[in-house]
This record gives structure tokens, C-alpha cells and sequence, in this order.
């Protein structure tokens, strides 16, 4: 691991970045450029402590999960990522596919996207990146491990992840998911992920196996999703997906139409869950 090197990037990346490239406001007036390294903690989902030891030089070594983090935190490219794992003395994802990297495309359209929650996650359900809209919605998961963040596997087996949206809605939204992950295992019959999951939640869950057992197939692409916020109470919200060019992962956006009382209850949203997040 270069210390002094690995420190010296992540310097000059932090301070070529605003809080507008982030989705972050301005706030008051700055004395230096660039991001704030509580930002940047922020961001990664790591201590203001541990980030500012490893742009002091003395920080110990980052696991890859971190270094991917603070990749997606600084909005590296695909090479300044590499070089950021080779500083650290980790050999960099071979392919951008799992390796929780976003694609840039999907990343620059989340950062523009202020006041409505959107979060990027791939095709079997990582969620790889939320914006702060997203994370006062469902849940901040910046802190959770890898396999705690994953909103296929949450919905079948985390009982507070069913809880955010009506009793009534839970089977279609259960179904929904088990026929997505029905179709990818056919598409991505190599890929051992999404049939480990499905053989996962097989086991753990009657619900996932009852509706595994329909055979039922599509592709996620539009719904509308009724929310309840403990806050503000219930969104009624549509639910759009972009994918990215390979398809592998997916940028989804709930929006709330204009006029409606979901639509005041997301602005009301977007003061009151962003002041919690700030405080926590």
C-alpha cells in the first residue's frame, strides 16, 4: 500500500468535485474547492475519522468493498478506480459486472436527481447506489454489509422491508420480483449469483418457494408503488427504470405526479428526511 500517493489522490480527486456534482447542497460559502472530507465519508458510508486518516497518509488499509465505495463517492473512472485499487495494493476488479462499480451514465443521471428518491441496482437486486432522496424513503444502506443490500433477498426475509408498503400489496410486489429473477437465471445461465439467491431464498422463505414454483417470467420496467413513510405517511408513486447498455444494471426513479397529496408528502419528504439524515 503507497500511503503517501494513495493520500495525494484522493486529495486532488475530493477537490475537483462540487457539491453540485454529487447531489450534495452547496451550503455555505467554502474557503477551499471541492468537497467537504465529511462529504466524502458521507458519500462512502465510512467514519469522517477513517477517510481523513487515509488523505493524512496514515490510515490502515482499505478493504475492496471500501475502495469501491470511495470510487463511487469520488466519481472515478473506470481507470482512476483501478489506479486507486493499486495504490491500496489490491489488484483491481477485473470486470466492472459485481464488482460494485456504477456505470457512469446511470451515476451522472443520480446525481442530477436532487428531489426525487432513485437509487442504481443491478439486475438481481444490489442496490450499488441511492441518492439521499432514496435513502430517507426506503433506508440508508450505505452501512449495511454487501448481502444486507440486496432488495430481492430484503423483501423475503427482512420483516421491516415488507412493512414499508401495504399488507395488500405484498404478494404482487413479492411476485414481481421472483418472476424478474426467474427470467435473469434463463438469460444468465453462467452467472452463479442470481441462481445462488433463487436456491437462497428457496429455503428460507415458503413465499419465494410457493411463487417460485408458478414459473412466472417478466421484466421489470414501470409500476406504481403505494410507500408508507413513517414521517409523511402513504407516497402513491410511479416507478420508472433506465437501464444501463448492457442491461446488467438499472437506474429506478419514484416520482410522484404533480397535484397529488404524494406529491406535497415527497416535497415534505425531501426537508424533513434529508434534516434526519444530516443529523444521524
Amino acid at each position: 500500500m503507497n500511503r503517501p500517493e494513495l493520500a495525494d489522490f484522493l486529495r486532488r480527486c475530493r477537490t475537483r468535485l462540487s457539491p453540485a456534482d454529487v447531489g450534495l447542497a452547496e451550503g455555505a460559502r467554502r474557503r477551499t474547492p471541492g468537497l467537504r472530507r465529511e462529504e466524502v465519508a458521507q458519500l462512502a458510508g465510512m467514519s469522517v475519522d477513517y477517510y481523513t486518516r487515509l488523505e493524512q497518509g496514515r490510515g490502515s488499509r482499505p478493504s475492496r468493498q471500501m475502495l469501491a465505495a470511495i470510487a463511487r463517492a469520488l466519481r472515478l473512472s473506470v481507470d482512476e478506480r483501478n489506479h486507486l485499487f493499486h495504490l491500496s495494493g489490491e489488484e483491481p476488479p477485473r470486470e466492472a459486472v459485481g464488482s460494485g462499480y456504477v456505470r457512469p451514465g446511470l451515476l451522472l443521471v443520480l446525481d442530477r436527481l436532487h428531489d426525487t428518491p432513485a437509487q442504481v441496482i443491478t439486475d438481481f437486486g444490489d442496490i450499488l447506489a441511492q441518492n439521499l432522496m432514496a435513502a430517507a424513503l426506503f433506508g440508508d444502506i450505505s452501512a449495511r454489509p454487501p448481502l444486507a443490500r440486496n432488495i430481492i433477498r430484503r423483501m423475503f426475509t427482512e420483516p421491516q422491508t415488507l412493512a414499508l408498503y401495504p399488507a395488500e400489496d405484498h404478494e404482487r410486489l413479492a411476485r414481481n420480483h421472483v418472476a424478474g429473477l426467474r427470467a435473469l437465471l434463463a438469460a444468465r445461465p453462467d452467472d452463479p449469483r442470481p441462481a445462488a439467491l433463487a436456491a437462497e431464498l428457496r429455503a428460507a422463505s415458503p413465499l419465494f418457494a410457493r411463487l417460485w414454483e408458478d414459473h412466472q417470467v417478466a421484466v421489470w420496467r414501470t409500476d406504481v408503488k403505494r410507500v408508507l413513510h413513517p414521517v409523511v405517511g402513504e407516497l402513491v408513486l410511479d416507478c420508472e427504470v433506465l437501464l444501463s447498455a448492457d442491461h446488467d444494471q438499472r437506474l429506478v426513479v419514484h416520482s410522484a405526479r404533480p397535484g397529488t397529496e404524494s406529491h406535497e408528502r415527497l416535497r415534505l419528504l425531501h426537508v424533513v428526511g434529508l434534516q434526519n439524515l444530516a443529523v444521524g
